[in-house]
């Protein structure tokens, strides 16, 4: 599904990026692990349009989408849960949530988008005209998912979602990345929390200062010497 070739991301005379080249194969939940600052979310704002790179190609299914706009990668149901949350703190849960679905067109859509998504966090349903502002830390990941779930994504982009949260409500998240792969939504997670991570992941790649240093299955990773060492305190 996602096909990225050589990639290069530039801060000025910075390099974040080093010529990154992986795959996210269609139902894979795919993560990238490494320490702060080895360039994951980088990554993942080349991905969606928020970044230019300086090089490399970026393709979805099959087609090159290296140099389109953010809007134009929604509208191929690219979705992206930034890191931080970045929801609208003065808007309430429910016009969050309707904002995540502007490239959809279809009204009863839209409903049975909203509808799922209260479904899968019923504590949103609770909270539905309250501010977003008002919500716990976890309340707000809950929301920044489910904001990026209204967009019908075939691909979601997840930019550390454990960040700043309480061990139950990581453990909480966890469970619901995993409860969407298995509904089939393709999933392209970077984190530091590898623990977590590769617990929930079919693949994995080793990020370290822009460069990937190892690959293989989550399970093959989790095992590796030099992985669980620097990664798993093992």
């Amino acid at each position: 599904m996602l096909d990225v070739r050589d990639l290069e991301v530039w801060y000025g005379e910075f390099q974040a990026v080093r010529g990154v080249s992986f795959r996210v194969a269609e139902g894979d939940l795919v993560a990238i692990i490494g320490a702060n600052g080895a360039g994951k979310s980088s990554i993942l704002r080349a991905l969606m349009g928020l970044e230019r790179p300086r090089r490399g190609a970026i393709a979805l299914e099959g087609a090159e989408i290296t140099h389109l706009p953010a809007h134009a990668r929604a509208q191929r149901r690219m979705a992206l849960v930034p890191e931080g949350r970045r929801i609208l703190p003065e808007f309430t849960v429910e016009e969050n949530l309707r904002l995540g679905a502007y490239t959809q067109a279809n009204g009863a859509e839209v409903a049975r988008a909203l509808g799922e998504a209260f479904a899968l966090f019923p504590r949103l349903a609770e909270r539905r005209r309250q501010a977003g502002k008002t919500l716990s830390g976890g309340e707000q990941q809950m929301l920044a998912i489910a904001r990026a779930l209204m967009a019908r994504p075939r691909l979601l982009l997840l930019d550390e979602v454990s960040l700043g949260l309480m061990p139950t409500m990581v453990t909480q998240t966890f469970a619901t990345i995993q409860d969407l792969h298995r509904r089939g939504v393709t999933i392209l997670l970077v984190e530091q929390n590898a623990r977590m991570a590769l617990s929930v992941a079919t693949r994995g790649y080793v990020l370290e200062t822009g460069t990937i240093a190892a690959e293989g299955t989550a399970a093959d990773l989790a095992a590796n010497p030099e992985v669980k060492r620097a990664y798993l305190g093992g």
